[in-house]
Order: C-alpha cells, then sequence, then structure tokens
C-alpha cells in the first residue's frame, strides 16, 4: 500500500481514489465483479448478524442459539478468515510474493521437524507444499482465482473447527487425532497467509519468529534458551485449546470489540461522522488556524466511535485538509495535524482501537476503571493539539475562515455558555434520577418504560432538527469555504447523541457488560437507521415517505456490511497475536526477556521504559495497534512492574498496560510505513515521509504523557477524589501546555533558548511537583528492620510501611523487590504489625517473617512465610509538594514578562489570540 500512495503523493486524490485507500487499508481491496462484491457484503452481513444474535440476550430467551465463548471465538476467526481471503487481493510485489510463499515453507518445514515420532512428517510436508504453492500461483486484484476460493474455505473449515467438533475435541483434551493435526497445521499456515494479505508483512514475520524459537528453544542462546516443544504441544497449545489463537485476544475482538466497531459504523452512516465534522467547523472554524482546530475536534468525536486511525484520517481529512490549506497550513503540516489528531482517537475512551477491553482481560479490572484512568490523559493530549495547532496558526500569522454572522457582545455569549451548561446540568439529573424511580416503580416492566421515554425524545429532537437543513459539506477545493451556522447546525443532529447517551449510561451507570453495552447502543442505531430519514420525511413534509424507509433499510445494511468489514483486519490481527502470546507462556520467554531487559538496562527503571518505547515504535512501523499493544504487553509489562518494585518504584499494572498502549499507537504515525501518514499525504498532496516525521513531532506531546504517569499516577485518576481530581486535570493541561510551548519553539512570541528549557523545567514541575520535593525533604525515614514494631506504631493513620523484601521469586531464584504495607488502626506497633498479618522472628541477626495471615493486607501485597525484611522506611513529615509550585509561578511570570516585552514587535496582535485560544 505504502508504494501506491508514494507514486500518488504529490497530487491530491479523487474521492474514488480516496475511497480505494481506505479499502486496500481496512476493508479489503478486492474490486471484484458485481456478483462477487455482492457475495462479499453478504458474508460480512452475516457476520454483523451472527455478532448481534451472540451479543444479545435472545437466545437465552428463545433457548436455541446459544454459544458459549469458544465457539463463538471460533465462528468469530472463520467469518474474518474467509473475508481476508476474498476481500483482500495476495499483492504481487516481489516481497509479497516471496514472502507468502516462504512462510508456509520454513514454518512447515519447522513442524516437519518438531513432528518427530508424533505425527507421520509426510504428512506435515505435503500440507506444507499445498499452501506454499496455492500462494504462489498468480492472482489479480480484480477477480478471485479458483485456489482463494479453496484457501478461503479451507481456512474457514479450519477456524470454525472448533465449534463444528466442540464436543469430541472436549472429550479428549491433550490427546489430539490425525485430524486435529491436520486442521491446526493448515489453519496455522493460512492464518498467516490471511494476516500477510490483511495486514501486511510486519506481524507474519514476528509471529513467524516466535513459532521459529518454540521448535528451536534448545538451539537459542543460553539466556532464552528452553527445552523446545513438538508438534503435539504447538497444535495443542495454539489451536485445540485457548492458550494461543483461541485466546483472549480473540475472545475480547469476539465479545466486545465487533460491537463497538459496528456501532461506530452505524453512527457514521446515518450521517454522526458528517454531523461531527460540521459541528466543530461551526464551532471553530472562525479562530486562527481555525480548520486545523477544528480537524482535531472533529477527530477526537470521531474517534469516540472509530477504532481505525486511517479511516479517521480520510473521513475527516478529506474535508479538513483543503482548508487547512487554503488557511496557511503547507501540505505537510495540515497532512500532520490530520494525522496527530486521528491517531489521538485511539487513545480517546470508549473504544481506545480495541485496547481498552483487552485491558479488561489482561489487567483484571472493571472496564469502568479502564474508561476512567485513560480519560484524563487523553483529554489533556487533545487539548495539548489544539494549543500546538494555535502556536503554528501563530507564528505564520494566519487567520480563520470568515464568520457568516457578526458575534453578540462577549458578556452575551458568556451568559449564552452558562445558562447552556445550567441547562445541560439540570436535564442530566433529571435523567438520572428519574431513571432511579422508573426501576423501583415499574420492576420487570422497566426497560419497557425507559424505551418508550427514549423513543419519545428522539421523535422530539428530530421534529426539533427537522426545523433545520441536514449539514452538508461544501467542496473543500472551491475558492471560497463558507463555515456553517453554529446554532442550525447544532440543533439539527441533537438525536446522534441519545445512541452515544444509551452507550455510556449502560456502561457508567448500569455498569452492564461492554458488550451487552454495545448491543444496547447499536439495537439503538438500528431503530434510528430505519426511522430518522422517513421521521424527517413526515416533519419536513417532503412526500414519498416509501423512498425515506428504503433508504433508511439501505443505510441500516450498509453499516452492518461496514462493520463487519472493518472487522476483517482486527479479528485476524487478534488471532495472530494469540500465536504471540501462546509462545510466550509456552516457553516462558518473559522471565528470560526480563533477564534480557535487566542486563541491558543496568536494572534502572528508566532505562527499561525507554527500551519498552523503543521496542514498541520498532515494532510499530509494522503491527497494527492492537497486535503491537498484545505482543509488547505481554512481553514487557510484567517486566516493567517487576523491575520497578526491585527498584523500589511500585507501578500500578494499568499504567504499565497504558504506557505500552500509547507508543503502539505510534504504529499509524512512524515513518517509514505509517498507513495514517501515508493517507494523509495523499489527500493533501505532500510528501509522505515528510508528513510523518511532522506528526510525529506533533506527536510528542503523547509520548512524553506515559513517562509521566508512571511516576505520577495521579494523572490516571489512581486513588484520587473529584475535587484532587479537577484540581490534577487544570495542573496538568498547563504543564502540557507549557511543554508543547516549549517544543513548538513559540509561547507569546518565537522562544530564545534558555526559554524553551525554562519552559520544559517548569513542565516537569507542574506535573511532578514532588520530584523536587523530595530532594529538599525526604518523604521517608529509614529505620533497621529490627525495629520494624516500633515504626508501625509511628506510622500515621491512613499511611503505608515502605519493606524491602528478599526471598525466592516464581522460578526459585532469589531477589529483592519493595512493598508498601497498610497498617490497620491499633494502640500500639505491636497490634498493628499483627492486625496487617505479620508474625515476625529474629534469625542470626535477621527480621524473618515466621508466618502471614490468610486475606490479611500482607498476603494481598505478595509477603510470605520465610522472607526476610532488609530494609524498613516509615513516612517522614513533609511540606505539601505543591509549595514547589511558588517558585515554578514566579518563573513562569518571568518568562510571561519577558516574551511579553518583545511581542508588540513581532506579534502585534496577541492579545486577540489569546482571547481566540
Amino acid at each position: 500500500m505504502a508504494d501506491a500512495v508514494q507514486n500518488e503523493a504529490h497530487r491530491g486524490l479523487t474521492q474514488a481514489e480516496i475511497d480505494a485507500l481506505v479499502a486496500e487499508a481496512d476493508t479489503g481491496g478486492r474490486s471484484a465483479g458485481p456478483g462477487i462484491a455482492k457475495l462479499i457484503a453478504g458474508i460480512a452481513l452475516a457476520w454483523s448478524l451472527f455478532q448481534l444474535w451472540f451479543a444479545s440476550p435472545l437466545p437465552f430467551v428463545l433457548g436455541i442459539g446459544v454459544f458459549n465463548d469458544t465457539e463463538a471465538r471460533s465462528i468469530h476467526l472463520a467469518f474474518a478468515v474467509v473475508l481476508a481471503f476474498l476481500a483482500f487481493p495476495p499483492g504481487n510485489s516481489a516481497l509479497q510474493r516471496v514472502l507468502g510463499v516462504a512462510t508456509p515453507l520454513v514454518l512447515g518445514g519447522l513442524l516437519a521437524i518438531s513432528a518427530q515420532d508424533t505425527f507421520p512428517v509426510w504428512v506435515v510436508l505435503v500440507i506444507t507444499v499445498l499452501v506454499a504453492g496455492a500462494c504462489a500461483l498468480p492472482t489479480r486484484s480484480d477477480r478471485i482465482a479458483i485456489h482463494e476460493w479453496i484457501l478461503a474455505a479451507v481456512g474457514g473449515f479450519c477456524a470454525a473447527y472448533l465449534f463444528i467438533y466442540y464436543g469430541p475435541i472436549a472429550d479428549r483434551v491433550g490427546q489430539p487425532i490425525f485430524l486435529d493435526y491436520v486442521v491446526s497445521i493448515a489453519g496455522l499456515l493460512l492464518l498467516l497467509e490471511a494476516t500477510r494479505r490483511s495486514l501486511g508483512p510486519a506481524l507474519v514475520i514476528v509471529a513467524s519468529l516466535f513459532l521459529v524459537y518454540t521448535v528451536l528453544g534448545p538451539y537459542m542462546p543460553e539466556i532464552i534458551a528452553h527445552k523446545g516443544n513438538n508438534l503435539r504441544e504447538i497444535i495443542n497449545h495454539h489451536w485445540i485449546t485457548t492458550e494461543g489463537v483461541f485466546g483472549i485476544a480473540l475472545g475480547v475482538s469476539t465479545s466486545f470489540v465487533f460491537l463497538f466497531v459496528l456501532f461506530g459504523a452505524l453512527l457514521d452512516k446515518a450521517g454522526a461522522g458528517n454531523y461531527f465534522i460540521q459541528v466543530a467547523f461551526s464551532l471553530m472554524g472562525h479562530m486562527k488556524g481555525g480548520p486545523a482546530k477544528a480537524a482535531v475536534v472533529s477527530s477526537a468525536m470521531t474517534g469516540l466511535i472509530s477504532g481505525s486511525s486511517i479511516a479517521n484520517v480520510v473521513t475527516t481529512g478529506t474535508f479538513t485538509i483543503p482548508l487547512m490549506k487554503k488557511v496557511g497550513f503547507s501540505s505537510e503540516k495540515a497532512g500532520a495535524v490530520e494525522v496527530a489528531s486521528s491517531v489521538n482517537g485511539q487513545i480517546m475512551p470508549p473504544v481506545m482501537g480495541a485496547a481498552a477491553f483487552l485491558m479488561v482481560e489482561y489487567v483484571g479490572i472493571p472496564y469502568f476503571d479502564v474508561v476512567k484512568h485513560a480519560f484524563l490523559p487523553a483529554l489533556i493530549s487533545y487539548i495539548a493539539l489544539v494549543y500546538i495547532v494555535h502556536l503554528e496558526a501563530a507564528k505564520a500569522g494566519m487567520k480563520g475562515l470568515p464568520r457568516p454572522y457578526e458575534p453578540g457582545p462577549l458578556m452575551r455569549r458568556l451568559v449564552g455558555i452558562v445558562f447552556g451548561v445550567l441547562v445541560l446540568s439540570a436535564v442530566s439529573l433529571g435523567v438520572y434520577y428519574g431513571m432511579g424511580w422508573i426501576r423501583p416503580t415499574f420492576g420487570a416492566a422497566s426497560p419497557y418504560v425507559i424505551f418508550v421515554c427514549l423513543t419519545a425524545v428522539y421523535v422530539a429532537l428530530v421534529a426539533f432538527g427537522s426545523n433545520y437543513p441536514e449539514p452538508k459539506m461544501d467542496d473543500p477545493n472551491a475558492p471560497v469555504a463558507k463555515l456553517p451556522l453554529p446554532g442550525p447546525t447544532i440543533k439539527s443532529g441533537l438525536h446522534f447523541i441519545l445512541p452515544v447517551i444509551v452507550l455510556v449510561w449502560a456502561l457508567m451507570v448500569e455498569r452492564l457488560s461492554p458488550g451487552l453495552s454495545a448491543f444496547w447502543a447499536s439495537a439503538f442505531m438500528i431503530f434510528i437507521l430505519l426511522t430518522q430519514r422517513p421521521l424527517f420525511a413526515l416533519f419536513r413534509r417532503e412526500g414519498d415517505l416509501g423512498a425515506a424507509v428504503r433508504r433508511g433499510f439501505h443505510e441500516l445494511i450498509d453499516g452492518l456490511i461496514s462493520g463487519a468489514r472493518n472487522m476483517i483486519g482486527i479479528g485476524i490481527a487478534t488471532a495472530t497475536a494469540g500465536i504471540i502470546v501462546g509462545a510466550v507462556s509456552q516457553t516462558g520467554v518473559g522471565s528470560a526477556l526480563a533477564d534480557v531487559v535487566e542486563v541491558l538496562s543496568g536494572g534502572n527503571l528508566l532505562a527499561i521504559l525507554f527500551l519498552t518505547a523503543i521496542l514498541s515504535l520498532i515494532l510499530g512501523m509494522g503491527l497494527p495497534t492492537t497486535a503491537n499493544y498484545i505482543v509488547v504487553s505481554a512481553l514487557l509489562a510484567p517486566v516493567i512492574v517487576t523491575l520497578g518494585q526491585e527498584n523500589g518504584l511500585l507501578v500500578p499494572l494499568i499504567a504499565v498496560h497504558l504506557f505500552v498502549f500509547y507508543f503502539g499507537i505510534m504504529a499509524d504515525v512512524t515513518p517509514p510505513v505509517g498507513l495514517a501518514s501515508f493517507a494523509a499525504a495523499a489527500v493533501s498532496g505532500g510528501d509522505p515521509i515528510r508528513t510523518g516525521f511532522v506528526a510525529f513531532f506533533y506527536s510528542l506531546r503523547t509520548a512524553a504523557l506515559p513517562f509521566l504517569f508512571i511516576f505520577n499516577t495521579e494523572l490516571l485518576l489512581i486513588n484520587v477524589g473529584w475535587i484532587q481530581g479537577i484540581f490534577i486535570f487544570i495542573i496538568a493541561t498547563v504543564a502540557m501546555l507549557l511543554f508543547a510551548a516549549a517544543t513548538q519553539g513559540w509561547f507569546l512570541t518565537r522562544n530564545r533558548v534558555w526559554e524553551s528549557i525554562a519552559l520544559l523545567v517548569l513542565a516537569f514541575t507542574f506535573f511532578r511537583p514532588g520530584f523536587w520535593m523530595d530532594m529538599v525533604y525526604p518523604p521517608y525515614e529509614e529505620v533497621a528492620p529490627a525495629q520494624i514494631v516500633a515504626a508501625a506504631g509511628d506510622v500515621p493513620s491512613g499511611e503505608k510501611l515502605r519493606l524491602r523484601i528478599a526471598g525466592l521469586d516464581d522460578v526459585g531464584e532469589m531477589r529483592e523487590w519493595v512493598v508498601l504495607l497498610a497498617l490497620p488502626d491499633g494502640s500500639s506497633g505491636e497490634e498493628r504489625i499483627e492486625g496487617a498479618g505479620l508474625t515476625l522472628m529474629e534469625r542470626d541477626g535477621k527480621t524473618i517473617i515466621d508466618d502471614v495471615g490468610f486475606g490479611s493486607p500482607a498476603q494481598e501485597v505478595g509477603l510470605d512465610w520465610d522472607q526476610e525484611i532488609v530494609r524498613v522506611l516509615k513516612p517522614a513529615e513533609q511540606p505539601s509538594k505543591y509549595l514547589i509550585y511558588l517558585p515554578a509561578l514566579l518563573l513562569l511570570a518571568l518568562v510571561v514578562w519577558l516574551q511579553r516585552r518583545r511581542a508588540p514587535a513581532s506579534s502585534p496582535p496577541r492579545r486577540e489570540e489569546l482571547a481566540e485560544a
């Protein structure tokens, strides 16, 4: 795909070419005849209907069509594999052809070596030759060859094997029969071929390397060597059980991700995508660099419902990029702004590019907590990007697009905003407490009452919106762009907010599972798609209700098909990433990798974080975001937690997973293969590599956040109340804006070198004030381990005792780590230690843990008998870390004063610019 885009990079593409670009990257670029297109659409439609059925309560109500998780995963992957072979052509470049043939030959040969006496080697070789031969046959992108039909059918059967033979397989766990071997070997090879077609070579290469490592473990360097696995163990682990391909990642794709992607596709087909873009432009298009700011905001809103950065780039970029160029942005900067804002959509809850649901399984916390922890950094990152755009506009002296109206007095606008916020708050409270009254009043009938109320509100909003014209995209290449009026634009599509409210309500208030929440939101979207066109036609008195009904039905079908086709890559990626996760669990490479990373980093946590970030970026040059996150989190997340404990930094697991994910989203930005950058360059006519580098530079704020929230978990709202959370949001936002000003070289005017350095120091200080305070007043006071009882008596209520422990790890090796022990209230140190579940003894001058109470605070932090307490640190009195803000504010005032003295000469209208920002 990258080659095709490079050839088109210096001219703007037509809409048809842009649609083909998205199809090639996300949904399949096969341009077959109408009959084949209908068949592919029919399979995609069947996939969406199956997923809706599986997520709904109907199978349990009717007592038919109930599938367990393993069966559903098998069917899910079968649809994805079949569509990958039919919708994605194999690619005719030399590299693609060589990889398509070499992968099954190499892996098939290794599997034959591993067969030993467990299975006939000649059968493995026959399967290998057949798959490699089929991949070597010539193909065309405008038709499906007969061997591709065979590959699709066989691949679909292998994927559906666990569903078809679920009962017999369950009865012979660990004892595969001949057919199990054949299906598993063919299934692994065909899954990798489907991955190459739909996602490119990178993930195929990485997964293949892990399979090679699984077989050739005894021949690896000593530090990562293992006993090796034979064919029976490999096929049983990777295909017949749910440890590999059909593991957690594919389960998340089946249960949660599909419904969210489908919900986004339905919302977009209903017109919400265009509505969000138009609302953003009506509100922000008049500002300095307004089209770019509107691009950021509209991409953020689109990111709420989309898991694809490439689709986001093209959906919003087709309109925003030409307008950005019109007000003064270069082709590369216009494309980079769109890339940075679209890729950031993947860190915006609730979808987060499918990672939110994987984190629920991997971290073991509720979905609501994942969203809570991820929300603040995502919001801060978007605010900073808007500010970066403003600085770029200020540097170039740009102006916004002309307003189609004269704004009223400032006070009147402020009063209007305040009134709107109050009305929204009143409505929110009314809905919240009204729903709370409906449930106990109507009991089992309450869902029907809620649906009637929701329908009434929906009809009322459609009736209200019908008084205003449907937002239409102007031609962005026209000589003069007219901004839409904010009032009519916002009012015309208020009903689009209802399904989002249903989703958020089900997730956050009702605390339903993500899958069930997305089902109800999608069900409501189906209702909207079928009814909104007839209702608008009725209220606008446009006549032909039949045509409106047919249009709504066609939009629904298109949405169901688009949702399924958008899922092909994700379904394949999660299955193939399961090979990697399975290899990690089967070979124990995770613990070996911890040793490698520790040697490379010298045990320094910051060095470990940099190594992890670099690995994520390297993998991000070819892996999709979801696969990148699965791989790096499986390999390095436990390493960071373990080595953090050994270095005295207790990092919550969710912080580590978000750290990995943030660098994983660079997959679509990082040159030389950042697909979002190529897509944006195709739209802008700019150079794709330069666009990627500028977008990466704009994304530095996103790269800085993970390091900050590792060391200051308050940014993730961990153990933070509402008031403190608001305070942290304000301070962190100011810090990120200062960081953006430093990296852009412009604050109130062009920075001098020392001013940029001062702004960086100020940003760090606001983000982590405790760093400086700890240097002046150490937060802990060390006492001898023998004095732990006395120290426990001195610990203030609610504080924790910091202990360094020496003992055996899970594999029997001696190591040291740090724990924070919560002490219950008590009248003495002895009572508090006992209440924490610890029984201590002295042995040869050492303080040893003699026993740990079951379910006690001591057991919860991992303490166990026969461990030695090496070091004891009790909390010391320390002034508030926020006192550091006083000298920081003085330094900021100095920078502002010096820049304001220079600002009139280089940028006279600075006061108006600040007011707009």
